[in-house]
Formats: C-alpha cells, structure tokens, sequence
C-alpha cells in the first residue's frame, strides 16, 4: 500500500502539467491508497478533486498546499523564483478551514502583489494548533536548502525551526528520488535526522503529471512560467520524466534500502 502525498495539479498554474482528474485516473490504475494534491498556495483544485474522487472511491482523498515563504516579488518570469517551499496537509475538516484561513490572509497580505503571497512562520505555527502535518518538502523546502547548503548540521537547525514551531508529531521528514546522483546521499542524510530526532519517514514522488508523457508539456509550461525559449531555459529543467505517479511496488524499490 502506497499513498502519495505530493502531487501538484495543473491549479498549480504552469508548474503541474495534468488535471486531478488525470492523477486520480492514474492513482486508481495504480491501485494507490490515497493521494493528496499539494498544488501551490492555494486550494485553487478542491473542489475538482472532490468531484472526481467520487469516481474513485478506492483512493483516499488528502488536502494540502505548498506554500511559498520569502517572496519579495511574483514567481513568474524568473528560471528559479527566490524564497522557500512548505509543504502542509490538512487534518480533517477543521484544518482544512484552517490552511485556507492561512493562505486567504497571506494572499490578502500581498494587497495588490498577485502571485507573492505573505507567510509568516510563527502565524502559521499558532493557526496550526497540531492541525496540519508537515512535510520537510523538495529541493526548495528549507530543509532540503539547508543541507545543500550548510551540510547535516545546517539541516538539522532547520529542522529544529519546524520542530519548534509545529511540534514533532506533526513534522514528517520527505524523501524524495528522481534519479539524481545525489539522491540517495539527501536522502541517507535526512533519514539520519528523522532517526535522530525520532520523526516518522515517507517517501513522496513530487509529482508534477500523472504519466511521464506529459513531461514535455511540463517543459513547455516551465518555460512559459520563466518567459524563456526552451534553449533558454534547459539548464534549469529536469534532465528524465521522473516527477509522475508511481505504485506502491515501484516506491519500494526505489526506497527499500
């Protein structure tokens, strides 16, 4: 049994490339046991999901966003926009009511600044009240930078923040391999953390489309999102197709050690 709990819709405007639709149609072929749309800074893709995963009894519904910290501008436009990712899932209704809350007010905070919404991390630990789970994230999660960054003990400080501010049962530590040569060393490192701090592990597919032959359509949409030719911006793309769903069997092979 498998459940992905990162997965980004085509409402993540021009950085997922398949409709919820799509992935729940690809999560039940898959015979995954829940999925959870994570699009960003938002839950622009809800109410779509409710709708088709009444098709799909079978897959179990989670609600979550990857919110955006550090803007100082909107995202678009740039190969890379600044700033950070966190990514939280819902606990039930009442957080639910309380990541849109949280997002609603960011939004709101921007005023006229569409696309740089306004988090603060202190803001959204108190609306939390162990509400949420939340997810060390991608390459952008503060986790993920920290370590690239500063090493193992950087990462750990990070690590520490979140711990500090949403509680260690509700902070989990996301692996992540899209066959990068590096992976499995984050990803030693990060299990290493979890182990150290006694926080449970899930292995996520940061998944972009359902099926790799929309990849090419991710490319294109990246480019659209940084204003750039596809020449142009093929230093920042993903070098293989490897950000779509996957079965229970295949992420245990590719996490089993």
């Amino acid at each position: 049994p498998y459940a992905e709990l990162h997965a980004h819709s085509a409402f993540s405007f021009l950085d997922g490339a398949s409709q919820p639709e799509h992935l729940f149609e690809e999560a039940a072929r898959l015979r995954l046991h829940a999925l959870a749309l994570t699009d960003h800074d938002g839950f622009y893709g809800a109410a779509r999901m409710a709708e088709v995963a009444e098709s799909y009894p079978q897959v179990g519904t989670v609600f979550g966003t990857e919110l955006s910290l550090g803007l100082t501008e909107p995202q678009n436009g740039v190969p890379d926009p600044e700033g950070s990712h966190l990514l939280l899932l819902a606990d039930g209704q009442d957080g639910y009511h309380r990541l849109a809350g949280a997002v609603t007010s960011a939004h709101l905070a921007a005023g006229s600044e569409k696309g740089s919404p306004q988090y603060d991390l202190d803001d959204l630990a108190a609306r939390a009240d162990g509400h949420w789970r939340v997810l060390t994230g991608c390459r952008k999660g503060t986790v993920r930078q920290a370590l690239e960054q500063g090493g193992e003990s950087a990462a750990d400080t990070a690590l520490r923040v979140l711990l500090d501010r949403f509680g260690s049962r509700n902070v989990v530590v996301e692996l992540l391999d899209h066959g990068d040569p590096l992976d499995s060393a984050r990803n030693d490192a990060l299990a290493a953390l979890a182990t150290k701090h006694a926080l449970p592990l899930v292995a996520t597919g940061n998944v972009h489309y359902a099926t790799p032959d929309r990849f090419p359509v991710a490319t294109a949409l990246a480019a659209v999102r940084a204003r750039r030719s596809l020449d142009e911006i093929d230093g920042w793309l993903p070098a293989a197709d490897t950000a779509h769903l996957r079965s229970g069997a295949e992420m245990a092979r590719r996490f089993g050690r």
